[in-house]
């Protein structure tokens, strides 16, 4: 390797998910609990958009004050609790807009670097592996030369917008909104396209109370699956229990996480809950969400007590291998196959039957710590930076890396095994180089994704990824003793390969040695010795002969 190595940051211990979300079917509604939700939604649902228009207007000048002065407005056509409810989904709307605003002007950053250094390089140069080369063709120079304008354009516009603090929302969703201009396309009336916009606007969620009762006064599910929602002021004829309240007829039972959720309720913490509508299927549908307890991370050392599962990311499976405590690989490599083409949920249950197929590998290997990547392919993921590489822009584009992660971390910390994240640098290469050869054999195809879990695994170890090199037999070199230790980490260019020296190397003369061992002399009849007398400066060799005569040989 010419270029020099990027610092390569030390592994961690991951941290566990802030959240959890759990979700159920509301079976057995009536028709007119329906026409309830609808009615409540659509009217909470306006009192939403308003409110967000006024959060964007104050743009950067608000303050605690203006969110006070908002909430006031919103509690006489609602509640004080729902509208606490949308001020704040307001104001986190805005913020995560923010963020997104500023993840568009690094993009378009990158983009127009990246196009300013190619048109910088003649036509028809060729880059290297860290640096693009020019563009093919005088007219796809012209072309990204247009393009670096309308780029240019864009950006200053983006500026000076978040500079100013303006920010693009729209309720429903962008995608959705497009839509309405390709109906054929997506195979929808304009009928059912508007109920599916409506859904989407509606609000119909509630923030949890710490201290009330079953830890939401808003919508309140008890123990034993009763749901009811607090109806707002215009809407309070429509009660049918105490308190201005209304009860579903629905009974709720969580399957998943059920034993978690019931002792928060029961022990009046916050519990948030959101009432959504799925329109496709015409299905009504409950969500639970909480802040579990934090969980102390636990030292690296103490995570790979028992070894640690080496897990590489690609793009239609997961390739792990196990290894011990000393970095040793056990057994054979295992993958766990996914499938990401089709619908969001389609691809979200092929991630996490992944997962559970590899915690359940790793809790049947009494392995409590599984290596990953950390990747992040934001700034690769840029139009500009592969050119027409389509293929592989599109392959990074739809590794789940972000998903991946968050999901291996709440599942993992569930069944009690820890995530060890890596630095990504030169993992597939020097386990390709170091592990993917020595492990092939006629019974098992070592691919260079097994090799590089190995790597990652080993990282995760704090070890060299490099491979011992085997000593030599007994006997012929030190007695095997010095070539089978790890290379120290603070050894300089521990991590490049390490050239075979041939064994016999250590007792190869040199060519200036003079010569100090004779040379056996070879033999005339099959199965006779060959007899040596050693003299002072003369050699006497005895060869056999006829037993009638003999032939004494000298050589000085």
């Amino acid at each position: 390797m010419t270029e020099p190595l990027r610092p390569i940051r030390a592994p961690f211990v991951t941290a566990g998910p802030c959240g959890v979300a759990i979700r159920d079917r509301l079976k057995g509604l009536t028709v007119r609990d329906e026409q309830v939700l609808r009615l409540v939604g659509a009217h909470l649902g306006a009192l939403a958009g308003a409110d967000l228009k006024a959060r964007c207007a104050d743009g950067l000048g608000h303050s605690t004050e203006r969110w006070a002065a908002r909430k006031r407005e919103l509690t006489p056509p609602s509640s004080s609790r729902w509208a606490g409810a949308i001020t704040k989904a307001s104001h986190d709307q805005w913020a995560l807009a923010r963020r997104c605003h500023a993840a568009h002007i690094r993009s378009l950053e990158a983009g127009i670097t990246a196009i300013a250094h190619r048109l910088s390089q003649p036509i028809g140069a060729k880059g290297s592996k860290k640096a693009s080369g020019g563009y093919r063709s005088r007219r796809e120079w012209h072309t990204k030369k247009r393009r670096l304008h309308v780029l240019s354009d864009r950006l200053e516009r983006e500026r000076a917008d978040f500079e100013a603090g303006r920010v693009h929302i729209v309720r429903g969703g962008k995608r959705l909104l497009n839509t309405r201009h390709h109906l054929p396309a997506a195979q929808l009336s304009q009928a059912q396209w508007r109920e599916r916009w409506q859904a989407e606007r509606w609000f119909l969620q509630a923030d949890g109370e710490s201290g009330k009762r079953y830890g939401n006064e808003t919508i309140r599910l008890t123990p034993d699956g009763e749901v009811s929602i607090k109806l707002p002021a215009p809407l309070a004829h429509l009660a049918n229990a105490a308190h201005g309240r209304y009860a579903l007829s629905a009974r709720v039972r969580f399957a998943h996480r059920g034993q978690e959720w019931a002792d928060r309720v029961e022990a009046n913490r916050a519990v948030a809950y959101r009432i959504h509508l799925d329109v496709t299927p015409g299905r009504w549908y409950l969500s639970a969400s909480w802040q579990p307890q934090p969980i102390a991370i636990i030292p690296l050392q103490a995570a790979l007590a028992g070894g640690v599962i080496g897990v590489d990311t690609n793009a239609d499976h997961l390739a792990a291998w196990r290894l011990d405590v000393h970095g040793n690989p056990i057994g054979n490599p295992r993958q766990f196959s996914y499938d990401l083409t089709g619908a969001a949920g389609h691809r979200d249950a092929q991630v996490r039957h992944a997962l559970t197929r590899l915690l359940h590998w790793a809790r049947r290997c009494q392995v409590r710590a599984i290596a990953i990547e950390d990747l992040d392919f934001a700034q690769d993921k840029t139009r500009e930076k592969h050119g027409r590489n389509k293929r592989f822009r599109r392959l990074i584009s739809g590794m789940p890396t972000g998903k991946l992660k968050a999901r291996l971390t709440s599942m993992a910390q569930r069944a009690g095994i820890r995530v060890i994240a890596v630095d990504p640098a030169y993992t597939s290469r020097w386990g390709a180089q170091h592990w993917q050869h020595p492990l092939t054999s006629q019974r098992r195809q070592t691919s260079r994704h097994d090799a590089a879990a190995i790597a990652i695994a080993r990282r995760a170890q704090q070890h060299p990824i490099r491979r011992r090199t085997p000593p030599p037999p007994h006997d012929q070199s030190d007695r095997a003793g010095h070539r089978s230790a790890q290379a120290d980490r603070r050894a300089a260019r521990r991590e490049e390969t390490r050239h075979r020296t041939p064994d016999h190397a250590h007792d190869a003369p040199g060519p200036d040695t003079a010569r100090t061992r004779v040379t056996s002399a070879l033999n005339t009849v099959r199965g006779a010795p060959v007899h040596h007398v050693h003299w002072s400066g003369t050699v006497i060799v005895l060869l056999p002969m006829k037993p009638e005569s003999h032939c004494l040989l000298t050589r000085k």
